[in-house]
């Protein structure tokens, strides 16, 4: 086969969490209005001891406030909050401390389960932590005995929480200021594996019992419809199957539905948790053995290795009453059981291209779903 492109593989780039590029604009406003010179470039230190150098622009100053701005690079992780303008607007205080506050496009918390209080802005503790810990180190430096208020937004970013799960957990009027650790790694969806967790707590702290974890539009609409689920019980995780069962593992709920399109739930049926193309993808030898379990002749085996779909080969099955959807789902669920303690209760649902409900495997009681 004729390779796609003669171009040399390289590294992937890490990028900055928009915790990082707050705490620079914070310590660029600060630089400022110690010193009273606006500086291109500041120096940021990490929570883990590491320094990144970002650049920074001034939006407005005086004598007793500053603001200045950055713009977030992601660098290979698809992120949606990439190339976004973060900005910073500091005020000095008499008092010490630092004082935190949501400015245009950054949201505030509604709904209990996060980690932060109802009322508070959604700048995360290690984003807090991190600009203490940054502008401290300037008091210190120039003997500065006050505190400060800081302002933290995101420009259009009201606009770009609607792409997040923040309307979802409760977090309105714009996006959360996250990271853990100040860098981004490249496809480590940090920040979406971030949303199921907290997705996950928002609903155990306001009183669901029964959440559902999809793969994707369609899989949630059919869950939704079977339910009536609440949209707070309701977790789109992706590919991040993982995610949802280990945080369960530690954070149990008493029932658990999973719903994915049939090729996905083919993948954690075959123990895997992450369920996207790079790290595992559909065996078809695998679906032609299970279909020969159920009863399936030589001939639909041979044409289920031929097939060029996973939807393809479960209609061929379909079509010979052959079971293959509730037997990949139950297998789905023994691979989500040995995840989740027993205290679980657990189904798993898998859906055609249409969302249309093609098999299912189920520990849940009947009529008590």
């Amino acid at each position: 086969m004729w390779e796609e492109s003669a171009e040399p593989k390289k590294p992937l780039r890490t990028g900055l969490t928009t915790g990082t590029c707050a705490t620079a604009c914070a310590v660029a406003s600060a630089v400022y209005l110690f010193s009273g010179e606006f500086p291109e470039k500041v120096s940021v230190t990490l929570p883990k001891g590491k320094t990144v150098e970002l650049i920074v622009g001034v939006n407005e100053q005086d004598k007793k406030s500053a603001s200045a701005y950055t713009i977030k690079d992601a660098g290979d992780d698809p992120d949606v909050t990439h190339g976004a303008k973060v900005f910073a607007d500091l005020q000095l205080k008499p008092t010490q401390g630092v004082s935190f506050f949501a400015g245009k496009g950054v949201g505030t918390v509604t709904r209990k389960g996060l980690l932060l209080p109802v009322g508070e802005p959604a700048i995360n503790p290690v984003p807090r932590a991190m600009i203490r810990e940054n502008l401290q180190s300037l008091a210190e430096k120039y003997q500065y005995q006050g505190g400060f208020a800081v302002t933290i937004g995101v420009n259009n970013g009201e606009d770009i929480a609607q792409k997040t799960m923040n309307p979802r957990l409760g977090i309105v009027g714009g996006l959360s200021i996250l990271g853990t650790t100040g860098i981004v790694r490249p496809f480590s969806c940090a920040a979406w594996i971030a949303s199921i967790y907290q997705g996950i707590d928002v609903a155990k702290a306001n009183g669901f019992t029964h959440i559902a974890a999809s793969t994707g539009n369609s899989s949630e609409q059919a869950v939704r419809q079977r339910y009536q689920l609440n949209d707070m019980a309701l977790i789109e995780m992706g590919d991040f199957a993982g995610a949802v069962l280990k945080h369960l593992k530690k954070n149990p709920i008493e029932k658990l539905s999973i719903c994915g399109g049939f090729g996905k739930i083919t993948k954690l049926a075959n123990g895997h948790i992450d369920l996207n193309s790079r790290v595992s993808h559909i065996d078809f030898k695998d679906i032609a053995e299970l279909a020969q379990t159920l009863g399936a002749k030589n001939s639909l085996q041979e044409k289920i290795l031929k097939a060029n779909t996973s939807i393809e080969a479960l209609d061929m099955c379909i079509q010979e009453n052959i079971a293959l959807a509730d037997a990949m789902c139950a297998r789905a669920l023994a691979t989500a059981r040995a995840i989740v303690p027993a205290s679980v209760s657990l189904e798993v649902l898998a859906i055609n291209r249409r969302g249309e409900l093609v098999g299912s495997a189920s520990e849940f009681e009947e009529g008590n779903a």
